[in-house]
């Protein structure tokens, strides 16, 4: 058992967290066990309970790149980051936001430039799967609208709609690794965009076509459809505005749509 001194206040939990993830640090000094004796031995217990715990959260948060490193490159590379980030909510789920940040800035993972990608997957996958019940838009209610009226169209994102771009594979990368089945070679060098949904209970991934992401990001940014479709077409000559409408909607990356002022 650990004790506080009666007299501790606000000032002692700001005493007693930050040494938690520097092995370095002392025990804070008003930790004690009984008889008001020092408690240093039983405080490493703890500290070394929430540096196993907060490992853990992120090893249940990113189970694709634990797969990909090894568990043990994982845990190491895991660590260095819990001890430089203290948890700012209750909900371990939400805790290492940051992380996939933190992996494309970790010396040891630089032979793999797409791994960074593949956490903000992850992370994208659990916001999406956290994020607030919508009903999507149904596709009819596209169809109905006048087609000189399209253009001033603005439509509201599903609170779990995501997207993730990146300059590597990551969306295969992802997919492949986020099961027990056997991973087949993937070329890396190719970019891929991933559209992260819950349109009801199920998370989905999808691989997002040329020009999907600048699209679908102008549209959940409430540009007007007219304006999104332009930016997509100067992103990519390959871009389909039919097909990328189509998708979106049976995505369930919409609920609602209202009109713009023309321009």
């Amino acid at each position: 058992m650990i004790a506080v001194r009666p007299e501790a206040d606000l000032g002692f939990a700001a005493a007693f967290a930050p040494p938690l993830l520097d092995p370095a640090r002392d025990a804070p000094t008003d930790v004690t066990g009984r008889n008001g004796k020092p408690a240093g031995r039983r405080y490493d217990v703890y500290r070394n309970n929430v540096t196993v715990s907060l490992i853990d959260a992120l090893a249940a948060i990113y189970p694709a790149v634990q797969r990909i490193t090894g568990t043990d490159f994982f845990r190491a590379m895991a660590r260095f980051h819990v001890r430089n980030t203290l948890p700012i909510s209750p909900l371990l789920f939400d805790y290492g936001r940051d992380f996939p940040d933190f992996v494309a800035n970790y010396a040891h993972a630089k032979d793999m430039p797409w791994l960074a990608d593949v956490a903000r997957i992850e992370r994208a996958w659990l916001d999406a799967y956290h994020a607030a019940d919508a009903l999507p838009l149904p596709p009819a209610r596209l169809s109905a609208i006048a087609l000189e009226r399209l253009g001033d169209l603005v439509l509201t994102p599903h609170p779990a709609a995501r997207i993730v771009r990146s300059q590597y594979a990551a969306v295969t990368i992802f997919a492949a690794n986020r099961d027990s089945a056997p991973a087949a070679r993937i070329d890396a060098s190719t970019p891929e965009d991933a559209l992260i949904t819950r349109a009801e209970f199920e998370v989905v991934v999808r691989h997002l076509p040329p020009g999907g992401a600048v699209f679908a990001a102008s549209l959940m940014s409430g540009e007007p459809l007219g304006v999104s479709a332009m930016a997509a077409f100067d992103a990519s000559a390959e871009f389909d505005i039919a097909a990328n409408i189509a998708g979106l909607i049976a995505a369930g990356a919409f609920t609602s749509i209202a009109f713009g002022d023309p321009a």
